[in-house]
């Protein structure tokens, strides 16, 4: 129950060759590196994005002001 030997990985590597042949893997590699090139390239872009205005504030209703279905409710409860 150990780990790989270099014979293990070397046949792993020849199956995988044989699976893709050498042109695919190369082809998914450059695919790889322009993933990993697009990436850093929207992390840079997020960085230098200028900094957005605060969000609208929402102006609070003084407390003394009831809601139309609190007034509703306390005419229901009167006798």
């Amino acid at each position: 129950m150990g780990g790989f030997s270099l014979w293990h990985w070397i046949i792993v590597l020849l199956v995988v060759l044989v699976l893709f042949g050498r042109g695919r893997i190369s082809e998914i590699m450059g695919d790889f590196g322009k993933g990993i090139k697009s990436f850093k390239q929207g992390i840079a872009d997020e960085e230098n994005k200028p900094a957005s205005p605060p969000p609208a504030r929402i102006p609070a209703q003084p407390a003394d002001s009831a809601t139309p279905a609190a007034t509703e409710a306390s005419k229901s409860e009167q006798p």
